[in-house]
């Protein structure tokens, strides 16, 4: 979901950008999806470790497909259905601040605040924000609308959640662990995943699909395989250019 403040002049619209601009991290649970990737059809990895993304790409779109035996991909699309929600511990009182000194500071020729207003502007912000966290929050441990997520998989520790999702030690955490430093975006099972072998008697495939900010779960899908030593990942992502 993008964001526009009332200094924002027509041409710093979010809507006139060609890419996509990406929602604020883990600040509102359905925020608005990355545009349908076009193009080349993505190549798979050579084992787990793809090739480094150019810096600035934006949006990335990637299939993972798992094989194996029925009951073990039955139980692990069961173990990866979760809320789709990384349930960080954000200051309020913080963004609220941040917030109306960004609004303060602009020049009084763009804003068209008062000082006044800013606060108001910033209070109705934060209220927002915390209203959409908390209901999305709820959800952790309860919700299934996520059919790969990552948090329910792999969880995040406390301590890391206490420090906020852009805080440089959970960034870290996250790239070591995740591959990725956001949750995924928009992932759904995918109607016919190809399973890129031929399957033998008793064996199963689902696949899933989803976006990443320029960076691929390698990390987390390698953990995975090794958690599951009866199933067969496949990573395939695609640049979008």
């Amino acid at each position: 979901m993008a964001i526009s403040f009332p200094w924002d002049s027509p041409r710093d619209s979010p809507g006139d950008n060609k890419a996509p601009a990406p929602p604020l991290p883990e600040l509102l649970a359905d925020a608005a999806p990355p545009r349908k990737p076009r193009g080349r059809r993505p190549l798979p990895l050579a084992g787990l470790a793809p090739s480094a993304p150019a810096a600035g790409t934006g949006w990335r779109y990637h299939h993972l497909t798992i094989s194996g035996p029925a009951e073990a991909v039955d139980a692990f699309a069961a173990a990866a259905r979760g809320a789709g929600v990384t349930p960080w511990r954000l200051d309020f009182e913080m963004l609220e601040e941040d917030i109306f000194h960004l609004a303060a500071a602009q020049p009084a020729a763009r804003r068209n605040l008062t000082i006044a207003g800013c606060r108001i502007l910033a209070r109705q912000f934060r209220e927002r924000v915390e209203h959409r966290q908390g209901r999305a929050v709820a959800l952790v441990g309860r919700g299934q609308g996520c059919p790969f997520d990552l948090h329910a998989l792999l969880p995040v520790p406390d301590a890391v959640l206490d420090l906020g999702p852009t805080h440089p030690e959970a960034l870290a955490w996250l790239a070591a662990h995740w591959g990725v430093t956001d949750r995924l975006r928009q992932v759904a099972r995918l109607k016919r995943p190809k399973p890129g072998r031929r399957l033998p008697s008793g064996a199963r495939v689902i696949g899933y699909g989803f976006f990443t900010a320029d960076e691929t779960p390698t990390a987390a899908v390698a953990t995975l395989a090794a958690r599951w030593p009866a199933l067969h990942f496949r990573l395939q992502p695609r640049r979008l250019d």
